[in-house]
């Protein structure tokens, strides 16, 4: 009887102590499993900016657009059917296909190739109205909100006397543009920058900083 006890006591000892020391390895492991995911993809952004952009642009935007819309998540599925990292509705996808021979929208690579071979569309698009520096801001919203929302809103620029080419402009008319869900286009264009600001040089996720004591 007394043997029973022990056993059962080891046991319990064994699953405490197991208990205890998961939760404190679960996180660690967590967060290296989560930066493996965010930066497993970068050479297939590296490879589609450089083929649809040219050399020189910043392949880093697209790695930001791809975290803001599914978190990186290759299953990733929109209430409205939107699908894959890049967040792609099947019709713009089969339009895209028709014309690059692209495979399937839930290939990852291909889901990536397409939104960046759309964007470059919308980059084109908004060549002449756009001013150079808020180009890109043009290009993410239209490609959040559609390009005929973007237009209205800049129609409504006018109407104020606003300089439809510059985003702030956009920003202060978007309450005013009717069926548009501004709030969530300004803030996904914002997601977008806070991503790139917190890349390193190489599209790395800089470290968290450490927070200083008060004084």
């Amino acid at each position: 009887m007394k043997t029973r006890r022990r056993a059962r006591s080891a046991i319990v000892r064994t699953a405490l102590t197991t208990a205890v020391l998961v939760p404190a390895l679960s996180p660690t492991s967590a967060d290296a499993q989560a930066k493996r995911d965010v930066d497993r993809y970068d050479h297939i952004f590296r490879k589609y900016s450089k083929r649809y952009f040219g050399v020189g642009y910043d392949w880093r935007v697209f790695k930001a657009q791809a975290m803001a819309e599914s978190e990186m998540n290759p299953n990733a599925r929109s209430w409205v059917g939107a699908r894959g990292l890049m967040q792609l509705m099947p019709s713009t996808y089969a339009a895209i296909q028709s014309r690059s021979g692209f495979g399937s929208i839930d290939d990852p690579e291909f889901n990536i190739a397409a939104g960046i071979l759309h964007n470059r569309g919308l980059w084109r698009r908004w060549e002449r109205d756009s001013i150079h520096t808020d180009r890109r801001e043009f290009m993410f919203a239209s490609y959040n909100a559609g390009e005929g929302t973007i237009l209205n809103a800049q129609r409504a620029c006018m109407a104020r006397k606003l300089d439809r080419r510059v985003w702030s402009s956009v920003e202060t008319v978007a309450p005013e543009v009717p069926r548009w869900r501004y709030r969530e286009t300004l803030g996904y264009v914002r997601k977008i920058r806070s991503r790139i600001e917190n890349m390193d040089d190489k599209g790395r996720i800089k470290a968290r900083q450490a927070a200083r004591p008060a004084t």
